[in-house]
């Protein structure tokens, strides 16, 4: 299936923050020293986690800048409203069902074990050692983007522009551009709902 995953700093600082929790956890499970479904879910999830990382269009970008001396990677292009705003670009990426059901499987695990750790009234105070604070939520946010099934017709748009090999721009005609600013109202509203100056910020890049 494919995506649309939004060049914005905030999805992606979302989906890196999750690599050090869950190598964390797969040590955790590792040092036990028993073989467990746990940590193979665990295993599983972070490898998939690093074939999505790959896609990304951020991480795509700073790596062909690190590795070459042209500042405009190949893969970047530049969107636009029919009034010529730049608007924030959307990068079409295919995504595995095994990829995905890895990544699912490992956010069930987290959200069980949120359900043991949770602390009856009078045990408030009660914290498993080392919990990664609000890390289910990110998880839950990141894969809730992945999923979201883009417009087909914005999706068709973008497919052919971005495998080319020079910088390009894109101007949406007004049907598309309508689909562009729903699609990433939904974007920002699952990833900065609940934080008033985050959802407004957030919003901000797009709107």
């Amino acid at each position: 299936m494919y995506a649309l995953v939004p060049d914005d700093p905030v999805f992606f600082a979302k989906f890196q923050s999750l690599e050090e929790p869950l190598l964390r956890h797969l040590y955790r499970l590792h040092s036990a020293g028993l073989e467990s479904d746990d940590e193979r879910i665990v295993s599983d999830a972070y490898d998939s986690w690093v074939q999505v990382l790959l896609k990304l269009p951020l991480w795509s970008r700073w790596h062909s800048e690190e590795a070459s001396a042209d500042p405009a990677p190949a893969e970047r292009y530049t969107m636009h409203s029919v009034r010529g705003d730049q608007l924030t670009s959307l990068y079409p990426i295919e995504l595995t069902a095994v990829d995905l059901g890895h990544l699912a499987a490992c956010l069930d695990l987290f959200v069980e074990a949120d359900k043991v750790w949770r602390p009856v009234p009078e045990q408030a105070c009660a914290e498993p050692p080392d919990r990664e604070e609000s890390l289910t939520d990110v998880f839950r946010r990141v894969m809730e983007v992945l999923l979201l099934p883009p417009p087909p017709g914005l999706l068709g748009a973008l497919r052919p522009v971005v495998p080319q090999g020079s910088v390009v721009s894109v101007t949406l005609p007004a049907e598309q551009e309508t689909e562009y600013r729903r699609f990433c109202e939904e974007i920002v509203t699952i990833l900065s709902s609940g934080d008033t100056f985050a959802y407004r910020s957030h919003r901000a890049m797009y709107l």
